[in-house]
């Protein structure tokens, strides 16, 4: 009897190319980690889904927030606005938006803080919930220093020229300067610097006016202008009360004192000033002859 054909001991092709792919450890930790945890997974999904447990955590999830937003200790009772004017304190408390009573773990005070800042008139806000069943709002209200008497209404501005209020008249606000013309919002610095040098005839001093949005006329009365020019006005000034001091000119029949260029200041005489002039000019004429 002929033996049969002797059997190959080499591997088949498929277990060749196994035994090579088990070999990667990458291939071993997916094998050896993956594949549990991925049934791990699936058979969670498949309990959750069986008995509702993810509803179920969200219930005892509300149950726990519902229970410490209703204790006493959380609860808030009062707004305590501190550090401005009645009147804006209670504008404070309408922006916050916070309907009391309320517990301070419903409370966004990130929220409530941006919304008193949005108020014009407040320059900065603190909030805080307080033990104690307060929530403390602290702010910094901006202080007008002058009424500008805008294309839109007449408004008060703080030092930096930010819009504090809008008033119906001037005459709310007689104790602050006036300052008028496009523009003049954002040279507030200027126009304060302005009336500080101008200390000796403040009390004449009826406004002052932006020009072009380049540069500024200070109004007096007895219908008199000082014209200043749009570079260094302030040495301008200091020329004119310099001027005034020595010789009295403010005093004067003298409508406008242009010194728009400085090199070349101007005087510009009153009606009365003119005609009291030709008048002196015709006598010496008619004495001449």
């Amino acid at each position: 009897m002929r033996p049969g054909p002797r059997r190959d001991p080499a591997p088949s092709r498929l277990r060749y190319r196994l035994t090579r792919l088990w070999l990667r450890p990458s291939f071993r930790r997916l094998v050896n980690f993956g594949v549990p945890m991925l049934a791990g997974l699936l058979a969670a999904w498949t309990l959750a889904a069986e008995f509702d447990l993810e509803a179920r955590a969200i219930r005892a999830y509300e149950n726990v927030r519902a229970s410490l937003i209703e204790r006493p200790s959380f609860l808030i009772a009062r707004i305590d606005v501190l550090g401005v004017t009645p009147d804006l304190a209670e504008a404070i408390r309408v922006a916050a938006f916070v309907d009391l009573p309320v517990s301070s773990l419903e409370v966004d005070v990130g929220a409530v803080r941006e919304r008193i800042e949005a108020l014009s008139a407040v320059e900065r806000a603190s909030v805080r919930a307080l033990a104690g069943g307060s929530l403390e709002i602290r702010a910094i209200e901006r202080i007008p220093v002058v009424v500008w008497r805008s294309p839109d209404g007449v408004i008060l501005l703080d030092h930096a020229g930010v819009r504090v209020a809008e008033i119906d008249s001037r005459l709310r606000r007689p104790d602050l300067p006036l300052i008028a013309g496009e523009g003049a919002d954002v040279a507030v610095p200027e126009a304060l610097a302005l009336l500080q040098d101008a200390d000796p005839i403040l009390d004449r001093i009826r406004g002052l006016v932006r020009v072009g949005e380049r540069r500024w006329d200070i109004v007096l009365d007895r219908d008199q202008a000082i014209l200043l020019p749009e570079t260094n006005p302030l040495a301008a000034l200091r020329r004119v009360m310099a001027l005034d001091a020595a010789e009295e000119l403010l005093t004067r029949e003298v409508s406008v004192v242009d010194f728009r260029d400085p090199a070349r200041p101007a005087l510009r005489l009153t009606e009365h000033a003119q005609a009291e002039l030709v008048r002196l000019r015709e006598q010496m004429k008619g004495e001449d002859a």
